[in-house]
């Protein structure tokens, strides 16, 4: 039995997330558990927990790990602020006379909210509250509609910017120079958040054309399924659909341009994204838009202006050249500042601050709970010996390098019914990702395999978040057995999308050679 420590270690995990304890205890409490049994029994030295201060302090100042609670702003806040309706509705009224259109403008939202709040369960809940009784009432088969629902929700996991990403970066970086390591390479290469996000964008609009061809598909095999939906508002202007499509949009660009292009890291184009966001739902709360217009304006010129013509005015022979920069610059970036407040004041008294700062603070302490939890499960796993057992059993798989990824790719897949995706990626991955890279599988395609796996586990029963997410959301007409119904053939899709990316590789490496 002691040889099979690691293997009851991870049999006991499970069995304590299944009983409902929180995640986060249960991945610590057990890796303390079998330490002290490992020590007891001589299986393992007690002595390598003392690299627990230096893998918690390096979580703590991890600058990739520190995006992550401003781009968890940035969706919170939009999401608050009620974009998502506004979004919905123009959509909808936009494609619903299209036989599938509701349906389509659904995963079309989906996508924007994805690459702007990259949060699912606010996606799957928005649409759940305002898409899902639309559909219904049109006339939408009820398990179609919640399928379309939940899965157009998890977009957010794979459409950058997503917490999801940043978190698979840094593992997969850490997975990469350790594998460089092994192979004698001391001057290492690393993979950047830049190089993930570009590497997940098109395999991320890929899955997004192939939900809205089965939708297609579907309506013109089965129309009775979805119907054309009354639009007796009639079909929205060019200026309506503009003005819910354009911030997004700009907000997406600014964000994802700033790190494809270079000129911000994740942690500032995070920054910007959260500012952005805030200055989005002030001019919804009723903020003059010339007032945040200007503010947005100042701060893309000054950004702008001050990368290309940086003052230093520190300098003995600054002149009055520099000093009227210098001015200009402080001049747009108090008009910036202005705009900014306004908008804090008025998201402060209409009750919107405060309960976003709350969730986000609560998001993020999920997350980071869990990652600190996952270093000490890890080490604990590997002093037991369970990373040289994992290193042997891929070895082993018949089939080579191909095999040993299949078999991998399938123990996520069976691992997204049962835990999260901040468990499998902070938890499995650091085990199997050095092996695959050594067997000679390229870090950012292997990457945006798995993160397609991973977007998966929200879609799969028993315990797929989206499910729960849109349970809680939905009408009490839907019942849970419809729900997941309704996911089945989108889970199918995701197989066929991660089969597109296997079977063509430069869908995920083609942006990321290009840009980086």
């Amino acid at each position: 039995m002691v040889e099979y420590m690691d293997l009851m270690m991870v049999a006991v995990l499970m069995a304590a997330i299944l009983l409902g304890f929180p995640v986060s205890f249960a991945i610590g409490g057990t890796a303390i558990i079998f330490a002290y049994a490992g020590w007891a029994t001589g299986v393992m030295d007690i002595g390598l927990l003392g690299a627990l201060s230096q893998r918690i302090f390096g979580v703590f100042t991890n600058d990739v790990l520190v995006a992550i609670p401003l781009f968890v702003a940035m969706g919170v806040i939009l999401e608050r602020s009620r974009i998502a309706e506004d979004l919905l509705d123009t959509m909808g009224r936009l494609f619903g006379q299209l036989r599938g259109g509701l349906g389509i403008s659904v995963i079309l939202v989906g996508a924007l909210l994805a690459a702007s709040t990259g949060i699912v369960g606010a996606t799957v809940i928005a649409m759940g509250l305002i898409a899902l009784p639309t559909m219904l009432r049109t006339g939408y088969n009820p398990r179609l509609a919640s399928g379309v629902v939940c899965t157009a929700g998890t977009l957010g996991q794979i459409i950058p910017p997503s917490t999801l990403l940043i978190i698979l970066s840094d593992v997969m970086s850490s997975a990469y120079q350790q594998a460089q390591y092994e192979q004698g390479k001391f001057s290492v290469e690393t993979i950047s958040v830049g190089q993930i996000f570009a590497g997940a964008l098109v395999p991320g609009l890929s899955l997004v054309t192939i939900y809205i061809l089965y939708v297609l598909a579907r309506g013109w095999l089965r129309p009775q399924d979805m119907p054309p939906a009354p639009t007796p508002e009639g079909r929205p202007g060019l200026r309506t659909v503009s003005s819910a499509v354009i911030p997004p949009v700009l907000l997406i660009v600014a964000v994802l341009g700033a790190i494809l292009g270079g000129v911000a890291t994740p942690t500032e184009a995070a920054s910007v994204g959260a500012v952005g966001a805030i200055l989005m739902a002030g001019a919804r709360q009723g903020v003059d838009k010339r007032i945040i217009l200007a503010g947005a304006g100042g701060f893309l010129v000054l950004a702008v202006a001050a990368g290309l013509t940086p003052v230093r005015l520190q300098r003995s022979d600054a002149g009055l050249a520099e000093w009227t920069v210098a001015v200009t610059y402080g001049a747009l970036a108090l008009i910036g500042v202005v705009a900014l407040a306004m908008a804090l004041y008025r998201l402060f008294w209409r009750d919107l601050l405060a309960s976003a700062l709350t969730t986000t603070m609560t998001v993020t302490a999920m997350i980071f709970g869990t990652i600190l939890m996952a270093s000490v499960f890890s080490l604990v796993f590997v002093g037991l010996g369970g990373g040289a057992r994992v290193e042997a059993i891929l070895e082993a798989m018949p089939g080579g390098p191909t095999g040993a990824l299949i078999f991998s790719m399938a123990l996520i897949f069976v691992l997204g019914f049962f835990l999260d995706f901040v468990e499998i990626t902070v938890i499995l991955l650091p085990l199997v990702a050095p092996v695959l890279i050594l067997m000679g599988h390229d870090p950012v395609w292997l990457a945006i395999l798995i993160a397609i796996n991973l977007q998966t586990s929200f879609l799969t029963p028993p315990f797929g978040f989206s499910l729960f997410y849109l349970r809680g959301a939905a009408p009490p007409e839907i019942t849970t057995g419809q729900i997941y119904a309704g996911v089945a053939p989108f889970i199918l899709l995701q197989l066929v999308g991660i089969t597109l990316i296997w079977a063509l590789p430069s869908l995920a490496t083609w942006l990321p050679g290009m840009v980086f």
